[in-house]
């Protein structure tokens, strides 16, 4: 009896001081966050209170139960021991990618705030969403291998897989060629600029928007939300076109088939006043030209910018839409026509033969409708 009641209290009094030790350090970091608004690094790392907990409250165990003298436990000790290990190695490890990654956001937080280029700012997110799985994966490699090392047989073992390292890192590397040169990409994509989060880019004829960056793929959401998922040596290995590069604002073009009497002068007036009316245009520039012609129709080209590319698609559909109509409506004979006319009649004089022999032309020969 005296023996369960000291397991009771052993479990107990863990319990106890770890909810202590885990509503103090809540309470300093609200505390702090109060103090200091302007960096978020604070309220973040109150996230990682269930993780702080479970560490707490394994390793008070690990270093408590032993002191128990209840003789269940007593003949499962090494069991107990060991997965008490466990867990506090696995906490641990959850512990550290918790606060690793409240810095990390923090950091890109306060950056953010006094940083009003888009560009960098893509550039820095898909930086430090590479660092952060890099770390993620650093730290979880080194909670499985300290796990694994709990264990007596893999210290045994351990000797004969040192002297293997050098074979199996050649085997890998081989088996593992394609996944490796996506790795390296990856880093490559990241801190060479090449392309980040948020960039329009068009890649095998299809428009998108970059929206997830990894190790070893890339997601690109389509104009109509599907989404492309290609390895990122893609992006190093052939040519793409990135719409963001240098600033993300564009320019357009919207061309228009007229007939030869389309009225160009009050067709540039018109299109300026659609302009000022859109608000997706920025104001930037604009104009109207004829760019090409035809023995039937004129080509009329109309050159819009706007802030992005979904603007500037708006802004080209919006500025088609009203000089067709406007067209249509005020100066229809502008628009291409087809011609449908019957052919002229011959008279009885051209009807008469040439006289060298000919036959005379039946008056309807030749002419159709």
């Amino acid at each position: 009896m005296n023996s369960v009641l000291r397991l009771l209290s052993v479990l107990a009094g863990s319990a106890l001081l770890t909810f202590t030790v885990s509503w103090l350090v809540h309470l300093l970091l609200r505390r702090m966050d109060a103090r200091h608004p302007e960096t978020p690094l604070w309220n973040l790392l109150r996230r990682c209170r269930l993780a702080l907990r479970i560490v707490l409250f394994a390793a008070l165990l690990r270093g408590a139960y032993r002191q128990v003298d209840w003789r269940p436990l007593e003949e499962r000790e090494a069991g107990v021991g060991h997965v008490l290990s466990l867990v506090l190695i696995g906490a641990g490890a959850w512990l550290v990618v918790h606060i690793a990654s409240a810095a990390v956001e923090s950091s890109y937080a306060r950056y953010a705030a006094g940083t009003r280029d888009p560009a960098r700012l893509r550039r820095v997110r898909t930086q430090v969403t590479l660092i952060m799985r890099v770390v993620t994966a650093v730290v979880a490699v080194v909670a499985i291998a300290a796990m694994l090392l709990t264990f007596p047989s893999f210290r045994t073992l351990g000797t004969s897989v040192l002297a293997s390292a050098g074979i199996i890192g050649i085997v890998a590397g081989i088996a593992a060629q394609s996944t490796l040169g996506n790795l390296f990409a990856g880093f490559q994509i990241a801190f060479g600029d090449m392309v980040r989060i948020g960039d329009t880019v068009v890649v095998d004829g299809e428009w998108g928007v970059v929206e997830e960056v990894t190790l070893t793929f890339l997601a690109v959401r389509t104009w109509d939300e599907r989404r492309l998922t290609m390895p990122v040596s893609y992006f190093t290995a052939r040519p793409f076109e990135n719409w963001s590069r240098g600033g993300i604002q564009m320019t357009g073009t919207v061309f228009i088939h007229c007939a030869h009497s389309a009225p160009v002068e009050l067709m540039r007036k018109k299109l300026y006043e659609v302009l000022r009316g859109c608000p997706t245009w920025d104001g930037r520039a604009w104009d109207l030209a004829v760019t090409d012609t035809t023995p039937s129709t004129i080509t009329v080209r109309a050159i819009v910018t706007a802030k992005d590319a979904d603007d500037l698609w708006t802004t080209r559909c919006a500025v088609r839409e009203a000089l067709v109509a406007w067209l249509a409506e005020e100066h229809p004979y502008g628009l291409p026509r087809i011609t449908t006319a019957p052919a002229a009649v011959p008279s009885d004089a051209d009807r008469v033969g040439s006289g060298a022999g000919g036959a005379d032309v039946p008056a309807d020969a030749g002419y159709r409708r």
